[in-house]
């Protein structure tokens, strides 16, 4: 017996087959509920990060880490500020863009969308628009062609294929900025408050699909030449910026920013999307929550087993208080036991949790599951990404719960007087 004498004890009490038969069960569904509750948790939280990082893989997939902008204005020597952010620490790409809100039509239909301008060779370096094309080729989009891409639910709501023409209609910009030579002229009519709405013709030229509604069914792409004729400018107005690491983006933008000339504002992903992922983790936390009272159950009856054994073995507590145990001794002993329920539960939770957690698509296979039908959602499969801060802090909670839940008990435990205990013996 190489361990302290009160440690002895408790783990004797803890693996003793004498108790009754409902001290053990309850000390079996105790266990049992602390495993599940830990596995659960791991397998929840795991699922969630992995929607959480398909989500911002689908949010940046057009729009980038960060983007540099003139507050609306045009930035004439983009090409410059483009060659002043090379050997930007981890810079991947970088390519302007100019957006105009338009509204599409195609006899009966109507849609509203943003209209992007962008430059078909610099964009696959800041986005995955040219792998998610369905149809046709992001090189078709030829300056002054008049060639447009669109979201494959923004096609379907126009009710347009490849090769079918459909009229772009924006704000007019009062004359400035006259189309170059060798374009069409866009059409032009008064309105009623004196705006010039100019419309102007384009050819579907390809489809994309990304998997997210708010880049499907709003945004078409054109040429940027073709947007600055639009909009009356003589450039780009922002310029988006990609980088190795997406967690890193904004500290890396920032470096990066200092190259370029004053005047330009900066934002990266995390403020254009603040909205989903503020959700994201408010839904994340409200979740560990709820998910924890499981575990919390299964701690208060951790507790109530414990004063069930207590109450059995007042005897024991006395045969041990004359033999010289100390009352720490016996609070030792008693929650010896309580925290070995509760870490073994805690370790079976971990092993499973991490086990389905690892293998999420391969379960689905194998049960022959569809969880997230493809023909409902883009996701095909549950995404599972583990966390090891996330483990570790189900695990610590799990741990000060089941500590906790032994106090009690072993204060009654400790406070127990021999002499009362043995009057009746």
């Amino acid at each position: 017996m190489f361990q302290p004498v009160p440690i002895f004890v408790g783990l004797r009490y803890s693996l003793a087959r004498e108790h009754s038969f409902f001290v053990s069960f309850i000390t079996w569904v105790s266990l049992l509920g602390v495993a599940l509750g830990v596995a659960i948790l791991i397998v929840v939280l795991s699922v969630m990060n992995g929607l959480g990082s398909e989500l911002r893989d689908r949010l940046l997939s057009l729009t980038a880490h960060a983007s540099v902008s003139a507050d609306g204005r045009a930035i004439p020597d983009w090409r410059a500020q483009i060659r002043r952010l090379e050997g930007a620490p981890e810079l991947v790409g970088a390519a302007p863009y100019l957006d105009t809100d338009a509204m599409l039509s195609r006899q009966p239909a109507m849609s509203g969308a943003i209209v992007r301008g962008i430059d078909p060779q610099l964009e696959p370096q800041v986005s995955t628009i040219a792998s998610s094309m369905r149809e046709g080729h992001l090189s078709d989009l030829v300056p002054g062609s008049n060639r447009i891409i669109l979201g494959r639910m923004l096609a379907y709501q126009l009710e347009v294929g490849v090769g079918d023409t459909l009229t772009v209609m924006t704000a007019g910009n009062g004359g400035a900025g006259q189309p170059a030579a060798g374009r069409p002229p866009a059409a032009a009519s008064a309105g009623a408050d004196g705006m010039v709405p100019s419309l102007r013709q384009f050819q579907v030229a390809g489809i994309f699909e990304v998997g997210l509604q708010e880049h499907d069914s709003t945004l078409a792409l054109i040429n940027l030449e073709d947007a600055q004729t639009l909009r009356g400018l003589s450039g780009p107005t922002a310029i988006r910026l990609k980088f190795d690491d997406v967690l890193k983006a904004p500290a890396l933008a920032r470096a990066a920013a200092a190259r370029l000339s004053p005047g330009l504002r900066l934002r990266d992903w995390t403020q254009d999307n603040e909205a989903y992922f503020r959700a994201i983790r408010i839904e994340k936390t409200m979740m560990t929550l709820i998910l924890m009272l499981i575990v919390a159950v299964a701690v208060f009856n951790i507790a109530a087993a414990l004063v069930m054994v207590v109450a059995d073995k007042r005897t024991d507590i006395a045969i041990l208080r004359t033999l010289g145990m100390s009352p720490r001794g016996v609070l030792a002993v008693f929650m010896t036991q309580g925290l070995l329920i509760g870490w073994i539960g805690t370790a079976i939770g971990v092993c499973l949790g991490l086990g389905v957690a690892l293998h999420v698509p391969f379960l689905e296979q194998a049960l022959n599951l569809h969880i997230m039908d493809p023909d409902v959602y883009y996701i095909s499969t549950v995404p599972s990404e583990i966390h090891g801060g996330d483990v570790v802090g189900i695990v610590l909670a799990s741990l000060i719960l089941t500590f906790v839940a032994t106090i009690y008990p072993a204060l009654q435990a400790a406070g127990t007087q021999p002499a009362e205990a043995l009057r009746y013996e």
